[in-house]
């Protein structure tokens, strides 16, 4: 029998969707207050892989990332995801489009070995953790690399979104092992 042990403390970051790169900048600010130092950036560039979100966020949304220096037990992942939700909900009603979100905020965490996006809609692939909220194994690290599942979104699957998550991984792996934030890697040298 094994004994039962805390797991580590995992890395969150948000993927934003939203009509313009001024929108996003104008989350910056509330997701840092919640989250903490920001630690790595995607800038936001066109989002072109579906026309989902078309009604809701437009004809040309625009895609950014942050991920948050402080680690955080995975359980949070629930209080998060219902935080971004509330928060959308209020971005919609302040926009005069309640039941549209003009934003769309993507939760996640990331382990050394895996990305995990949280949901609220239940799937064969997905876990749920609790109050209605599940989370989907996204990405595998194997070999150097994220590698995707059978069900991993497209966007999910591109170099670009890869390539920033494993600079992500690789400031994750540094802190896990320094037990400091990346930013100060150079006064230790």
């Amino acid at each position: 029998m094994g004994a039962t042990r805390t797991p580590a403390k995992v890395k969150i970051i948000v993927g934003i969707l939203a009509k313009d790169i001024p929108a996003i900048e104008a989350m910056r600010a509330t997701l840092r207050e919640k989250f903490g130092e920001e630690d790595l950036n995607l800038a936001p560039f066109p989002f072109t892989f579906t026309n989902y979100y078309k009604e809701e966020i437009g004809d040309a949304p625009v895609r950014a990332f942050f991920s948050y220096e402080p680690l955080v037990e995975r359980e949070t992942i629930v209080d998060i995801k219902l935080w971004t939700n509330d928060l959308e909900l209020e971005i919609a009603e302040r926009a005069g489009t309640p039941g549209l979100r003009p934003v769309n905020l993507d939760p996640g965490y990331m382990t050394l070995g895996q990305f995990f996006l949280a949901t609220t809609k239940d799937q064969r692939q997905r876990v749920y953790i609790s109050r209605g909220i599940f989370v989907e194994p996204t990405l595998y690290f194997q070999d150097g690399h994220f590698h995707h599942f059978d069900w991993t979104y497209r966007d999910y699957q591109s170099e670009k979104y890869i390539a920033y998550l494993e600079q992500v991984r690789a400031r994750l792996a540094y802190q896990m092992s320094t037990g400091k934030p990346y930013r100060l890697r150079r006064e230790n040298n």
